[in-house]
């Protein structure tokens, strides 16, 4: 069986659509179609099910899947033995993470480190989203709960803190805000709750019942340019919000722990230049611990759990 016919086949199966795939593999979509047919005429079967909106796998397709992706596994782990033979760090390494860290903390620091390893091309994607380690979308995953299921290395990187945050020209035009009841008749900026894709972004649940009006923004760098603009007063991340002298604190006593985790797929992790991104992460978040480690425990209104 063609391994480079695999390749593609694995692309399309991920992907749903064979001009996807193909922008993924740098290749012509008509390129990728005849490797398929000719993949499928290899094999004899049809692994395939091309509608206008996309493909479909067959039975036939579902099982090739698993065996290629079985395949992929051990061609990636012999080629993580092999990159530790050679002295230079070499390669591409896609880190996705939350949006919140990967724009205020990882950009900076992952850019020092790639202008220390010419030879590595260091992909950041801070994007409001999960991101598939089994599917190859990155090879290092920052994720907000610890995964419970897969073939993954997972560490924890660093608990942070969440706030409640306002300007303080917001405050003098609209009086202070002393206690939760204040929030019902002011702007609350939040997330959009359609999107939210994780049960840890969720803050707004221990004050749901005394928010008003809501402005909804599906990233943390809109919700906080909304809130440092002087429109309303949200939840924003402790470490984030801490650059913003105009940010005043409200409501001190209410604060959200959540937690970041370093994930990273077991056939991948030991890569070598996978190993001096994830060692790189966790080095600096140790060196960066005043930064995320606020004073005192969680607090919600009223001790409610509902935070997630």
């Amino acid at each position: 069986m063609n391994w480079d016919r695999v390749r593609i086949f694995l692309a399309v199966a991920r992907s749903g659509q064979i001009l996807k795939a193909a922008g993924e593999l740098r290749l012509n979509h008509a390129t990728v179609g005849r490797q398929l047919t000719a993949l499928e005429e290899e094999l004899g079967v049809r692994l395939l099910e091309r509608r206008s909106q996309g493909c479909s796998l067959t039975g036939a397709g579902e099982a090739l899947l698993a065996a290629a992706e079985r395949m992929e596994s051990e061609a990636l782990r012999v080629a993580s033995q092999l990159t530790t033979i050679g002295e230079a760090v070499t390669g591409t390494v896609r880190i996705g993470a939350p949006d919140g860290l990967g724009n205020y903390v990882l950009a900076a620091e992952l850019a020092g480190l790639a202008g220390r390893h010419p030879g590595l091309l260091v992909q950041l994607v801070p994007l409001p989203r999960t991101f598939s380690l089994s599917r190859r979308e990155a090879d290092i995953a920052i994720t907000l709960e610890r995964p419970e299921q897969g073939r993954l290395m997972v560490s924890k990187l660093t608990d942070y803190t969440l706030s409640l945050y306002a300007t303080a020209g917001y405050l003098a035009r609209t009086g202070p805000i002393l206690r939760p009841g204040d929030l019902t008749d002011r702007l609350f900026v939040t997330h959009v709750e359609d999107f939210l894709y994780s049960r840890a972004l969720d803050y707004a649940a221990a004050l749901r019942r005394f928010i008003g009006a809501r402005y909804e923004c599906g990233s943390v760098i809109a919700q906080m340019e909304a809130v440092r603009a002087g429109h309303g007063v949200g939840i924003l991340h402790d470490y984030a919000a801490s650059r913003f002298p105009e940010l005043v604190r409200v409501l001190p006593e209410t604060r959200f722990l959540r937690s970041y985790w370093l994930v990273a797929h077991a056939d991948t992790h030991d890569t070598r230049r996978i190993r001096l991104v994830s060692r790189h992460l966790a080095e600096r978040m140790r060196t960066m611990s005043a930064l995320f480690a606020q004073p005192g425990p969680e607090g919600l209104p009223g001790g409610d759990p509902a935070a997630g």
